[in-house]
């Protein structure tokens, strides 16, 4: 999704639809090795340009294929973002800055906004994803004198427990009890 900056200054004090599928697949997957696939990316949204910068309002929708923290295996991860980008066309422009927008500024005479989709959609990219299979296994993993536990496990171990008194510290429980 590139326009130089003279197709762009045609639609000035109007605002240009978009309305793109783009494949970025291979560049995704280049600067983040993590990532297995990536289904074609929507862009839709509208630009509003003046002579002085172009306001992008985007919404990107897809689909990435990323590895199950637990089992490896494949977990689609739908991508769902909206994002106000401004590339400035004139560096010297002294410029009111809207809320949620980053700032950008053409290469060359070139406004590219694939590099800004891409920088998106990477911080989308969680710590984390689950398979559904992984989610709902009571079969988790273990080994010799350790296994993982889910965050429900711990609480209902800590509820089941009595309140017992170290027994190196029993002595000191007397002491608070005769000093009433």
């Amino acid at each position: 999704m590139k326009w130089s900056t003279i197709q762009l200054l045609k639609y000035r004090g109007k605002s240009m639809d978009i309305n793109e599928t783009i494949d970025i697949s291979e560049d995704l997957k280049k600067r983040d090795p993590e990532i297995r696939d990536v289904s074609p990316i929507h862009v839709t949204g509208n630009a509003n340009i003046s002579s002085e910068k172009v306001a992008f309002h985007l919404h990107i929708t897809g689909k990435l294929v990323l590895p199950c923290s637990r089992t490896l295996v494949d977990v689609d991860y739908p991508i769902d973002v909206k994002s106000t980008e401004i590339f400035l066309l004139k560096s010297s422009t002294s410029f009111e800055e809207e809320e949620d927008a980053e700032i950008h500024y053409p290469n060359g005479d070139i406004v590219d906004l694939d590099p800004v989709i891409i920088e998106l959609l990477l911080l989308e990219i969680p710590i984390q994803v689950f398979s559904e299979a992984a989610k709902n296994d009571s079969n988790l993993p273990s080994g010799n004198e350790w296994e993982v536990v889910t965050e429900e496990q711990v609480k209902q171990d800590e509820e089941s427990k009595e309140k017992k008194v170290d027994p190196r510290l029993a002595g000191l429980a007397k002491f608070f009890d005769e000093q009433s």
